[in-house]
Order: structure tokens, then C-alpha cells, then sequence
């Protein structure tokens, strides 16, 4: 479990393919001397288990769900990253819960500048965008952040200077993928409400047809 606070910089410094999955090789300004192997370690917002550890990098394995599923099929040696250990239970926590389990990607469709906010848009699939709500939380590469407003296709954060100087962030530009971990809260919420309307309709219809009306119709919005 993490927060989407991110304690430093990595760099990717070496890529090996194992097949349809990789292992990385990442170099960080974190002191890991507390560290053991086995220990998760967010990675642009992808838990992932350190597998060999030096005071200043790491190794991890990659499975090839997490290939598929996140930008790192895109990434090369040099490519900059976001680190964030593990939350321990003694924690404040800072951001949201965040598991570490990347829902998929989005792509940064414009940047622009608000006073001392940096603007992101970002398009999601419509899977992704369910499960997003204006003032609600996602994690962006593993970044806490609030979402300002959302649509079916698209949402809309705010970077403050420092977000931007010490997260990857700052070094988007217009059509990078990032990985997007949408609140888990959230979806607990969606699922349980959908598997009762699922309940409902069945019991009324005989089949699963399930539409936002029938939702608010029935008390679920």
C-alpha cells in the first residue's frame, strides 16, 4: 500500500527482457540500506517487488500483465521515474490510499498554465473515466493528485511548482502516456452498488440490462 507521495527520482538504468516481461535495473538518490529484498516498491505508480538491492538501486521483475497494462513497454535506459516505498501502518497519510496496481493509461492531450498551476488534460478510456468523479482522487505515475473536472473521456489536474520540480511531472509533454490508478474506494463503491442494481434488474427483467437512469431511478445515484 502507498499514498502517492513520492520520496525521489529513479532512473531506469538498464532494461533486460525475460520474454513478454522485463527486469529493471534503478538507480535512485533514496538510501534503500533499511530495505530487504522482497519489499515493494511503487515505480511510476506499479508496485513491484525488489528482487537485489544496492544502498542506491534496485532490481525488480516486471510480469507481462504489468508490461501490457503500463507505459513501461515504452520505456528505455535514462528514463526517469517516480519512487515511493511502502506505507507503514505509523504513516501519516499525505495523499490516498494507493495500491500500486495500475487500471491503465492515459495520454496527456494538452498542458497549459494557470497562475502558479501547471494544467494537465489527460484522455482515459471510457473504463477508466467511470470510476473518476469531480474533487476525487487518482493516482497519476504514482503521483497523488485531485481531480479538478471529468468527462467520459477526459480529466483534469492541477500541479502545483513543487509537484512538478521533484515528480516526473514536470518533464511531460503533450502525448506521453502516464499510468493511471484510478481511487480504489471508488471502485469497492461502484462494484457493490452495480452488483445490486445487477440484483434488482434480473429479479424485474429476467436479464442484466443496467443504464445510468435505472441507477438514479433506483436510489444508486
Amino acid at each position: 500500500m502507498f499514498t502517492g507521495i513520492i520520496e525521489s527520482f529513479g532512473t531506469i538504468k538498464k532494461i533486460e527482457s525475460t520474454g513478454e516481461g522485463k527486469k529493471l535495473h534503478i538507480g535512485c538518490d533514496l538510501d534503500l540500506s533499511e530495505s530487504k529484498i522482497g519489499d515493494s516498491i511503487a515505480v511510476n505508480g506499479a508496485c513491484l517487488t525488489s528482487v537485489s538491492l544496492g544502498k542506491h538501486d534496485f532490481k525488480v521483475d516486471m510480469a507481462p500483465e504489468t508490461v501490457a497494462r503500463t507505459s513501461f513497454k515504452h520505456m528505455t535506459p535514462g528514463s526517469r521515474v517516480n519512487i515511493e516505498r511502502a506505507l507503514r501502518l505509523s504513516d501519516r497519510i499525505d495523499g490516498h490510499l494507493v495500491s500500486g496496481h495500475i487500471d491503465g493509461i492515459g495520454i496527456i492531450s494538452s498542458i497549459s498554465r494557470k497562475s502558479n498551476a501547471v494544467i494537465l488534460s489527460l484522455d482515459v478510456g471510457p473504463a477508466l473515466a467511470a470510476d473518476m468523479i469531480e474533487k476525487g482522487s487518482v493516482a497519476i505515475d504514482g503521483i497523488s493528485l485531485t481531480i479538478n473536472q471529468c468527462s467520459d473521456s477526459n480529466f483534469e489536474v492541477s500541479i502545483i511548482p513543487h509537484t512538478a520540480e521533484i515528480t516526473t511531472i514536470g518533464l511531460r509533454q503533450v502525448g506521453d502516456e502516464v499510468n493511471i490508478e484510478t481511487d480504489m474506494l471508488g471502485k469497492y463503491v461502484r462494484k457493490i452498488l452495480m452488483g445490486n442494481a445487477l440484483k434488482n434488474v434480473k429479479g424485474k427483467t429476467g436479464n442484466n440490462d443496467i443504464s445510468m437512469a435505472f441507477l438514479a431511478k433506483n436510489g444508486f445515484l
